[in-house]
């Protein structure tokens, strides 16, 4: 039987010690010895067909090496299993000993999630924000300008370019002195007159270009701003013919509208209730935020470097590969550790009130989906035979179980917000740069 010893070294961190007897051991130990034998050539033997007094007088110390290297891990888990411990890192081993017919022992440092305590829950336990977005007439005016743009007529213009109108170009990088750059071309590029780089002084040179025309630009290249050179050489020039905006529009882009006034009421109903989606996404956001920072668990370093470690490979899997890896870990770390925290404590509710979802409701809410989909329900049923899709609506299904909860724990303010305001907020944006 094994003899195992748990060492509380801080909230974190366990050291186990393992003894265990020969007796215990060996079965395993002749059934690697065996394995090791299959490796090895010694003139006069077949594979395997070693005897074992032979082997013994011959690769003891490796036999006993090797069969360290291949058990460890199994006596290491059993002890594990047996103490129903659940590291949440990879256990690091040191001062092995063993020795044939002698007792195995060695210990085991690893990392296990923090206990977390969560609060006594009662009234007004939480502070929390929640936006009410107000939204007007330009929205709906913006709304029906996009309608408009994404049902223009794209025509090629040959009388000269204006304001507002599409270049297809080459741009050539030259030197101060205009000679070209080699390997700095830039083929069948699309320009827009009058949006940034190439507005200001660009705009004018741009303006009034026809098909085979070149002129030499300056456009910004990095964030500092440095300026380069670029010689361009027009391909054509398109220019977007806007559709009146009538009940004609209107049966193109909403056929359910009986009319324009009828389609702008559409408008701002959709506007509203995704105003309303925003506002109860990050209502939900700030109740996990006050929560996290009202509990603030212990953050194992361990789940930290391997939650950036998993974005890394996201980010070089979508193409970031020049990003650099030191600065993307500063950058992610504040979103890693609030995540994670966020995952401790989610737990211990789960386990403290007992939510979970059963099958019967799981089932209830695909039907839902479906219903609410009808034209797309085969699709929805399909998406939901695959598993891991299941499992992402149960855990959609649990998360909105404890914000309901928290909900009844929490005090929050509604802070009113006017679309206005975020149209400001974005022109400025864009006019600092």
């Amino acid at each position: 039987m094994m003899n195992i010893k748990i060492k509380k070294i801080d909230s974190l961190n366990r050291r186990m010690s393992l003894k265990i007897p020969w007796k215990d051991l060996e079965s395993d130990f002749y059934v690697s010895m065996k394995q090791f034998s299959k490796k090895i050539k010694l003139p006069g033997f077949r594979a395997g067909k070693i005897p074992r007094k032979v082997l013994m007088s011959k690769f003891l110390t490796s036999i006993e090496a090797d069969f360290i290297e291949s058990s460890i891990n199994k006596y290491y888990l059993n002890a594990l299993k047996e103490k129903q411990i659940f590291p949440i890192n990879k256990g690091s081993i040191s001062d092995v000993k063993f020795k044939f017919e002698n007792d195995l022992e060695f210990n085991v440092e690893f990392e296990i999630e923090p206990e977390i305590k969560l609060p006594k829950w009662k009234k007004n336990l939480l502070s929390v924000e929640k936006p009410r977005y107000v939204s007007d007439e330009e929205d709906v005016k913006m709304a029906l300008e996009e309608a408009q743009r994404n049902n223009a007529e794209i025509k090629s213009i040959d009388d000269g370019s204006k304001k507002d109108d599409f270049i297809i170009c080459d741009l050539q990088e030259v030197d101060s002195s205009g000679i070209p750059i080699i390997g700095k071309k830039l083929e069948t590029r699309y320009v827009r007159i009058g949006q940034p780089p190439f507005d200001g002084n660009n705009q004018k040179k741009l303006t009034g270009l026809k098909q085979n025309d070149k002129v030499v630009i300056d456009v910004p290249i990095n964030e500092s701003g440095d300026l380069g050179r670029y010689e361009l050489k027009v391909k054509n020039v398109e220019r977007q013919i806007l559709p009146k905006i009538d009940n004609k529009l209107v049966k193109i882009v909403d056929p359910e509208s009986k009319n324009l006034s009828d389609y702008k009421k559409r408008i701002k109903v959709r506007i509203d209730e995704s105003y309303q989606k925003k506002s109860d996404e990050i209502f939900e956001n700030n109740i996990i935020d006050a929560l996290v920072k009202k509990i603030d668990p212990i953050c194992p370093p361990s789940m930290v470097d391997s939650y950036l470690s998993n974005i890394l490979e996201d980010l070089e899997k979508n193409g970031n590969n020049q990003l650099d890896p030191e600065k993307a870990k500063q950058t992610y770390k504040p979103i890693a550790e609030k995540n994670i925290k966020w995952y401790l404590i989610r737990n211990s509710l789960l386990k403290e009130q007992g939510f979970k979802i059963e099958s019967k409701e799981l089932e209830s809410e695909i039907k839902k989906l479906k219903s609410q989909n009808k034209s797309q329900a085969s699709d929805v049923e399909k998406h939901f035979q695959k598993n891991e899709n299941k499992k992402r609506l149960q855990d959609s299904m649990l998360e909105k179980k404890i914000i309901d909860f928290l909900l009844k724990y929490l005090k929050a303010k509604d802070v009113k917000i006017l679309t206005k305001d975020l149209r400001n907020n974005v022109t400025q944006r864009v006019q600092n740069g």
